[in-house]
């Protein structure tokens, strides 16, 4: 039978079982899936149990436990279709005819993102934006959304005296983008529906929303609206964080409203709190042991010091709320694990994109999670090949951190990557996308091991029924074929969220 959105099957016939810590005896047989009330309640032979209700024909396609994102922007990202693709642009002088060919928004703005300028033979100069956008207020957003270059028509818009450069690095930059983003709700959520029927179709069945708005009122009133397409744990920032304590907020706990439609009920929770420590590699600004080339009185920048972050997190840990730190470079992860030992708090550091051999060891042993996104590795290899040739710490690390002990669970940090867990499992285990040799290759991992880092459930009984229908076995695909793995159908608490 065929079934589309919104309808909750009773049975997948048909269907082989993939993943990782399988306990079950089915090996590749052929198998029915019976489904009730949200979770799955038995597996069994194909045809050993009676098909009753609606049955969908998996046809031997292989069943996997629903993807996460663990690391998502979600707004930017829904925004990003709105915005002129900059990843092309060769040299500032370039970006800047890129955006200017491009139509203004509604707003009278014009917007681009995407853009690397650590790869440019120029810098970006004011006068190079503004003899090409004129009068129209541009703004082009870095690909890792640390720094935002503007034309003198956005920086008198936005309150800032031009000063010859445009060029908003940290904490400026982003409270450009937290302007950009608190768009009419009549905006943003019908693009935030269309990004989760996107990812729907890529076998998303869960977010971590890291944007940085006040996602407590945003994340019910889109699930009252009828939002149905994932489950949604939310971030709060440091600027949020005493009236998320006012509020009552805990991490874990539901937070989804009154008259909740029945598809919406159960998907929101509480998450963690945000704390960004340093900045990015492409802006030169993730705090690191060594300086960058050519610059050597940069090491990064600690954004948030030592003792500030103990305080942030005793504090949050004292009102039941879980952390997520930001730390890119080496000298950021060890001031976070060295907070996580001084608080007892729990939770994640986010990208661990630099790490030292010394503090592997540290995150199974506190327990905190190593949240990163695999596709960064080798969208930054070249970056980290210019940026980073002096460090000695390990660069991207997976296998390493796992061999260690450590929890990883895999992210697209969106926009800054496209938001399809199947790119960031295929750079898990090929380490690259293109048809250059796997980028130290030493840090890859298996297939299965990718997958448990990309789900929170599993295929069995009592379980929910969040679940994935692929034509192909991703066990045994290769790079290319899990980039395009294709998904027959996605479901969410036993109602499917996307059909082929």
């Amino acid at each position: 039978m065929t079934v589309t959105r919104g309808d909750a099957p009773d049975v997948i016939a048909n269907a082989r079982l993939t993943g990782s810590e399988r306990t079950d005896p089915f090996g590749d047989d052929v198998v029915d899936v019976h489904l009730a009330d949200g979770l799955v309640v038995d597996i069994a032979p194909a045809g050993a149990l009676p098909r009753r209700g609606t049955v969908v024909d998996a046809e031997g396609g292989r069943v996997i436990p629903g993807l996460w994102d663990h690391h998502v922007h979600v707004v930017q990202w829904a925004l990003s279709a709105q915005r002129v693709p900059l990843g092309g642009a060769t040299s500032a002088a370039h970006a800047a005819s890129l955006i200017a060919g491009a139509s203004a928004l509604a707003d009278g703005r014009r917007v681009g993102s995407g853009f690397r300028d650590a790869f440019w033979p120029d810098v970006p100069e004011l006068t190079v934006l503004d003899a090409a956008t004129g009068d129209i207020p541009t703004y082009l957003i870095n690909a890792d959304v640390h720094s935002v270059w503007l034309n003198s028509a956005a920086l008198r818009r936005e309150g800032i005296e031009p000063d010859g450069v445009g060029l908003l690095r940290e904490e400026p930059a982003f409270e450009i983008s937290r302007r950009h983003t608190a768009v009419d709700v009549s905006v943003s959520d019908p693009l935030v529906a269309r990004m989760a029927q996107d990812a729907a179709a890529r076998g998303v069945t869960g977010l971590v929303d890291f944007d940085m708005a006040w996602s407590a009122e945003a994340w019910p009133r889109r699930v009252q609206a009828g939002f149905a397409s994932h489950r949604v744990e939310f971030a709060m920032y440091p600027f949020d964080l005493e009236r998320a304590i006012a509020a009552g907020l805990r991490t874990g706990e539901l937070q989804e409203g009154q008259d909740v439609p029945e598809g919406g009920r159960g998907l929101i929770r509480v998450g963690p709190l945000k704390v960004i420590t340093d900045g990015s590699l492409g802006t030169r600004t993730a705090a690191c042991s060594h300086s960058y080339p050519g610059d050597p009185s940069n090491f990064g920048v600690l954004t948030v010091p030592p003792d500030e972050l103990v305080a942030l997190l005793t504090r949050a840990t004292g009102a039941g709320l879980a952390v997520a730190v930001h730390a890119i470079g080496d000298r950021a992860i060890t001031s976070a694990l060295d907070a996580f030992t001084t608080t007892g708090a729990v939770g994640s550091i986010e990208h661990v994109q630099l790490v030292r051999h010394s503090d592997l060891a540290r995150f199974a042993r506190l327990g905190v999670v190593a949240s990163v996104q695999p596709q960064h590795a080798v969208d930054d290899r070249d970056l980290v090949d210019r940026l980073w040739p002096e460090q000695t710490a390990i660069g991207y690390p997976l296998a390493s951190l796992l061999a260690a002990g450590a929890e990883l669970r895999f992210g697209s940090d969106a926009p800054v990557s496209e938001l399809d867990p199947w790119q960031g499992i295929a750079a898990a285990v090929s380490r690259t996308d293109d048809d250059r040799a796997p980028w130290h290759p030493e840090e890859s991992i298996s297939i299965d091991q990718a997958l448990e880092a990309s789900v929170r459930s599993a295929l069995r009984p009592g379980e929910p029924a969040d679940i994935v229908v692929c034509d192909a076995d991703p066990r045994a695909a290769s790079g290319e074929g899990l980039r395009s793995m294709p998904v027959r159908s996605t479901l969410l608490a036993g109602r499917v969220t996307h059909s082929a």
